[in-house]
């Protein structure tokens, strides 16, 4: 591991504490490091001297590995400025749950170690290729379609590889990887899929149809959602990020995309080890 880059959500103190951290212990054991122009610039003078200063969208030709310092929404973000890069992602959670930002801030130290000693493992995470108004976006999460702020409920009307499927009244429709089940779509009421999994999943949020319930369906497949007759519009997000508005007249099409987001894990975990952490699985409600 010659080079590593390191970004971080510059508005949280904390953030910016370890990444620094970070630059010092990775300088120490004489590896580069590359510091984004925006952290740099909340950094002291020694630490950004003894570093070299790029855009984030130079990290992929540059660096080894990338280590961001923030929470999942931080890394999200980062996956958005490198896709299609093969340059592997290590998140330092620094936020709350932190599913995909999943190494904590306690263990940074001894997660350092691990990388520079080849101790770790990547996995290829499946994206979403979101094609809308003659744009094409990305995500690694989910896509949302959701009600405007001025309507009291959207209605979607939803095809798989141009086979009606179901008409979303509902508050909005979540599109989502396995990686983005844990995300909104676990809130609303999806499933959680197992990273691997080969499958897209559809979720309605709130919807006004009891019945209407979660779909899986092979992730070859091809979705594609307009605006059911009376909807004027209504808001498609990729990852947090707000494409655009959806008109009456327009269409979203969301199928798997050719590029994978490679991520840094712990060599000695594995995902369902992540569930027993974050959603407390192993836990005994009995306990006092």
């Amino acid at each position: 591991m010659h080079c590593i880059a390191i970004l971080a959500y510059a508005a949280r103190p904390e953030a910016v504490r370890w990444a620094s951290h970070a630059a010092i212990r990775l300088r120490e054991e004489g590896v580069e490091v590359i510091l984004d122009t925006v952290l740099a610039s909340v950094l002291s003078e020694e630490i950004v001297s003894r570093c070299d200063v790029r855009p984030v969208t130079e990290f992929d030709t540059r660096a080894d590995m990338v280590m961001t310092f923030g929470g999942d929404g931080t890394l999200l973000a980062t996956t958005r400025v490198l896709m299609g890069s093969d340059v592997p992602i290590m998140g330092i959670n620094v936020g709350k749950l932190g599913f995909l930002a999943e190494f904590p801030t306690s263990e940074l130290d001894a997660a350092i170690i691990d990388v520079l000693k080849g101790n770790y493992r990547v996995v290829d995470r499946t994206t979403l290729e979101v094609h809308m108004n003659g744009a094409t976006y990305y995500a690694l999460n989910d896509v949302l379609i959701e009600r405007s702020a001025e309507a009291k409920m959207t209605g979607v009307r939803a095809f798989v590889n141009d086979h009606h499927v179901a008409d979303y009244r509902a508050d909005g429709v979540i599109v989502c990887t396995p990686t983005g089940s844990t995300a909104y779509s676990l809130a609303a009421g999806g499933p959680i899929i197992a990273p691997s999994s080969q499958v897209i999943c559809v979720t309605p949020i709130a919807p006004h149809t009891l019945t209407l319930r979660p779909l899986i369906v092979n992730d070859a497949s091809e979705i594609r959602c307009t605006l059911m007759e009376g909807q004027r519009e209504a808001h498609v997000v990729a990852d947090g990020q707000i494409l655009g508005t959806l008109s009456s007249r327009d269409s979203v099409i969301i199928r798997k995309s050719e590029h994978l987001v490679k991520l840094v894990k712990r060599a000695d975990s594995t995902y369902y080890d992540l569930l027993r952490e974050k959603l407390l699985w192993s836990a005994d409600p009995t306990a006092r």
